[in-house]
């Protein structure tokens, strides 16, 4: 049992901490709704839980033999993260515009964790941790861990967004915190230059 734990241990401080996903789901959450945001929060967490299965399965191995295909899913997820800060950041704060925009999809929530080089390495540090003996069964197992375990802590962002909800009604006040958003997620892409 000591190794669910500390599987679970390792989901949750690689799900609850900030990243990119996280933001999104905060952002979502204060704009659309926590209802409106668990399409992103599914997708986000499907995405994740797809990835971790297959780099358990040996995607690792071909990582391995093709180290530039890391590079590009980095080089990828930065342009991903820039372009959305920028979509934020040009939100005119206008909740009934003509335009009625919408929460992020599901299908933005996985491509999201697939561009999120965070989401990369928590997959091959996890794999490498907890199934390095290439064990199925173990693969399995953590996928279930972390399957709840991610779903509840992109929730809790979304959930935790909710509450900003009612002082972003004012146009003003969702610009600036669509553009402190725009900034988080510009920062997040900067440290994965550097990094």
């Amino acid at each position: 049992m000591s190794v669910m734990v500390s599987m679970a241990a390792f989901a949750l401080v690689a799900s609850i901490t900030p990243g990119p996903v996280n933001i999104v789901a905060l952002s979502s959450g204060a704009q659309y709704g926590f209802r409106a945001s668990q399409r992103h929060v599914a997708g986000a967490t499907l995405g994740f839980v797809a990835l971790l299965v297959l780099m358990g399965l040996g995607l690792h191995e071909v990582l391995a033999m093709w180290p530039a295909l890391t590079k590009v899913v980095k080089v990828a997820g930065v342009a991903f993260l820039l372009f959305m800060a920028w979509k934020l950041a040009a939100h005119n704060g206008e909740l009934e515009s003509k335009q009625a925009s919408t929460a992020p999809s599901m299908l933005h929530g996985a491509v999201m964790q697939w561009l999120n080089p965070k989401a990369w390495l928590a997959c091959v540090a996890g794999m490498g941790a907890f199934v390095a003996d290439g064990d199925t069964r173990l693969v399995w197992q953590f996928a279930a861990v972390y399957l709840v375990i991610c779903y509840l802590s992109v929730a809790c962002w979304a959930y935790a967004g909710t509450f900003l909800r009612e002082y972003l009604t004012n146009a003003r006040h969702l610009r600036w915190f669509n553009r402190l958003m725009a900034l988080l997620l510009a920062l997040s892409a900067g440290y994965l230059v550097l990094s």
